[in-house]
């Protein structure tokens, strides 16, 4: 296995939902009130009520990732997954609150913590700070990219090929980036690439 997050997404192109295509900003609204209602305040929104600060402590001082904190972070992590691969139209399934086979997050194996190096996380988010800006460009194309797609997939009922690579892509960094700097189970820092 990788030292990286590694996402699975099943998608069809072919042979789509035209009606819940159209409607989906609308669909996913109630599922996304309960990833929401994890957070503490809105201003934590970019964590989505994960758990962060126990962690660094836990790891700085310990040297110790807790499992339930690993349990609960990897659990929030495919729902949020879910989440965004259906708002972005990847698939018409609608997002689980449980567990799904057609939606997995990956995670490196931390042995406990003992693979991680105890000092990293009070500098890691410092260090994602270019991961970040480019995440920011790439969901904005991928938001550009899913606009086009939804055009074509509610005339066609197919969603285009050329915009699964760059949108999934997209997912898939974004899940690289918190794994490294938000629920710390990698030292390796992601690539830039999709």
């Amino acid at each position: 296995m990788s030292n990286q997050v590694e996402t699975i997404v099943q998608v069809q192109l072919e042979n789509r939902d035209k009606k819940t295509v159209f409607w989906r900003g609308i669909l996913v609204f109630p599922v996304s009130v309960f990833l929401w209602s994890f957070t503490q305040g809105f201003g934590d929104a970019w964590a989505t009520g994960l758990i962060v600060v126990p962690l660094v402590l836990a790891i700085l001082f310990r040297g110790v990732y807790p499992s339930y904190a690993l349990s609960f972070n990897h659990s929030l992590m495919e729902l949020q997954t879910r989440i965004v691969v259906y708002s972005l139209l990847l698939t018409d399934e609608y997002p689980s609150i449980e567990r799904n086979p057609n939606f997995a997050v990956l995670l490196p194996d931390v042995d406990g913590g003992r693979k991680l190096n105890r000092g990293l996380p009070l500098v890691k988010w410092f260090l994602a700070i270019p991961l970040v800006i480019v995440g920011m460009i790439y969901s904005f194309v991928a938001l550009i990219y899913t606009f086009i797609a939804w055009i074509i997939t509610w005339s066609t009922g197919t969603y285009p090929a050329w915009a699964l690579d760059f949108v999934l892509g997209t997912v898939k960094f974004w899940n690289r980036v918190y794994g490294y700097a938000v629920i710390l189970v990698t030292d390796e820092y992601p690539s830039f690439s999709l």
